[in-house]
């Protein structure tokens, strides 16, 4: 999305993983998406904010290959045609639309059973990465029996076993209290550093968003565009398993306020 950081540059990478350009999208008359050009380096992490209506989901859903674009270009590592794009992408919508009957392992597990492996093979799997996350002696549980961060991790889970090289999260944790969010944001930074994957993140929260992502765009009312972009600051080491410090930190506040400004009426950010 050609909208220019602090520095007044745009991240290039030689080799994308997902490059859009020139995107239009819409419903009949209605135009929800405009002049969108976006490029995500493999392994980059890149958040989007927005008003409600802005075409953030929208823009998720036609990189994953669930809609076609009234107009532009979307490839995803070579893929272009939404089957194609589909089978490079994970997506894990807001809600974390766990199968109810199902234990939590064999929930997480599901996209290796549904790519042909057996249920004894698809468990063996999953059961590093409950360990990974922190789901370990929840297993046999069923959803039904988990908090809603619980639930969260198997859904993220269940994403990461799908072993698709870009994973596009649209508000996983916006249905959170506020202290389970701040959890599972510090965990989620974890997951991705040991197990990186290119991510493309929807959020309402721009601390979220700079907490979680290498650069943050911020998308103007509908017809969304790209209206600023920045990069997320650097925590000192003690910042990144310390999420409070990482968040109050004076480059992290600064980088917040261009953020909000760039969300407020007319997309202003001060020099």
């Amino acid at each position: 999305m050609r909208a220019k950081g602090d520095d007044g540059n745009v991240a290039d990478p030689e080799e994308p993983r997902v490059r859009v350009s020139g995107l239009e999208h819409g419903f009949g008359e209605l135009t929800v998406l405009e002049g969108i050009d976006l490029v995500l380096a493999p392994n980059e992490v890149v958040a989007l904010v927005g008003p409600s209506g802005c075409g953030k989901s929208t823009l998720l859903e036609l990189i994953a290959g669930l809609a076609e674009q009234r107009a532009g270009e979307i490839d995803v590592a070579g893929a272009r045609t939404p089957a194609e794009r589909l089978a490079s992408c994970a997506y894990m919508p807001q809600a974390d639309l766990l199968l109810p009957w199902l234990r939590a392992i064999d929930n997480a597990a599901l996209a290796r059973r549904l790519g042909g492996a057996s249920a004894r093979e698809a468990r063996a799997q999953a059961q590093p990465m409950f360990e990974r996350v922190g789901l370990a002696g929840f297993e046999r549980a069923r959803p039904a029996e988990l908090s809603g961060g619980m639930r969260q991790r198997v859904a993220f889970t269940r994403t990461l076993l799908t072993g698709k090289p870009v994973l596009l999260l649209d508000e996983p944790f916006a249905a959170l209290d506020a202290i389970t969010r701040a959890d599972l944001q510090s965990w989620l930074r974890g997951v991705l550093a040991d197990e990186p994957r290119t991510v493309l993140l929807v959020t309402h929260d721009v601390e979220e968003a700079l907490f979680l992502a290498d650069r943050v765009i911020v998308l103007s009312q509908r017809p969304g565009r790209a209206v600023w972009e920045g990069s997320a600051p650097d925590p000192t080491p003690e910042g990144r398993s310390d999420r409070a410090a990482a968040v109050t930190a004076p480059d992290f506040v600064a980088t917040r306020e261009r953020a909000l400004h760039a969300l407020g009426p007319g997309g202003r950010v001060p020099a």
